[in-house]
């Protein structure tokens, strides 16, 4: 069993935890173009470390616009503060409810982490899922919050035949959903705390490049024009291309 009094993160490998070393160092200060999600869940975060009411969370939206980066900032902020971190992967959360039991004696609060969140038709994984959002006959533990990303609102796919049970009724044409097709839509809208992610424009991707080389000694004008021919390669300016950006900067000047 894991010591938590020592160890901040842990990663759930389907029958124990193990223990995270060396945990990403990233901060809210290293994110940019995202102050208004920045500035919610950090305090939906800080309400449950008081046991005030406060919300899971799910975020949702573009690849690489710092969904991920943002839930780790956030525990990275606040983890001094009695906070542990939990990550597990989207085919391991039928084990929620057996992690909640190993956890919920613990004088800590967890946020359970699943990144890319989302369900084929053939996957019952959710109903573990499920059952932690809001509990069963069993209420939820009261320390345990899932912070959750994907890249799309609706975490189930849905597909054609969902739908065979839909029926609009009434000379208003209201439409009343099949079984499948609702079960599908509950599930997102059981994060209480719903946070959109969008692709950032020119200004924000140079901001975020600024700012990691502030002490740059060579032509700040060409490493700009560079940058933004990168972001042109990789059609996109979101922050983890100017993540890999920095990364690739750093590999030509070292060659």
């Amino acid at each position: 069993m894991i010591d938590w009094s020592v160890s901040f993160a842990a990663i759930w490998q389907g029958d124990s935890f193990r223990a995270v070393k060396r945990i990403d160092p990233i901060s809210l200060d290293d994110l940019f173009g995202i102050e208004r999600q920045k500035e919610i869940l950090l305090a939906n975060t800080r309400r449950f470390l008081c046991a005030e009411p406060c919300n899971h969370a799910l975020l949702w939206g573009q690849r690489g616009c710092g969904k991920s980066s943002l839930i780790k900032a956030v525990f990275n902020a606040l983890r001094d503060k009695s906070l542990r971190l939990i990550e597990i992967d989207c085919d391991r959360l039928g084990d929620l409810p057996r992690i909640a039991a190993l956890i919920e004696d613990e004088p800590f609060r967890f946020i359970i982490f699943c990144d890319d969140l989302s369900f084929e038709n053939d996957e019952r994984g959710y109903k573990g899922l499920k059952r932690i959002l809001e509990g069963s006959i069993e209420l939820p533990p009261e320390n345990v919050k899932v912070y959750a990303t994907s890249n799309r609102r609706h975490l189930v796919s849905e597909s054609l035949s969902d739908n065979d049970g839909s029926i609009v009724a009434g000379t208003g044409g209201e439409l009343h959903y099949a079984d499948a097709v609702e079960e599908k839509l509950s599930l997102s809208d059981r994060f209480g705390l719903t946070l959109s992610f969008y692709g950032g424009g020119e200004e924000d991707y140079l901001a975020l490049i600024k700012a990691h080389f502030k002490d740059y000694k060579g032509d700040r004008g060409a490493l700009v024009l560079e940058a933004k021919r990168y972001a042109q390669l990789r059609a996109s300016r979101s922050a983890r291309v100017a993540k890999q950006f920095i990364g690739y900067h750093k590999a030509t000047v070292s060659e």
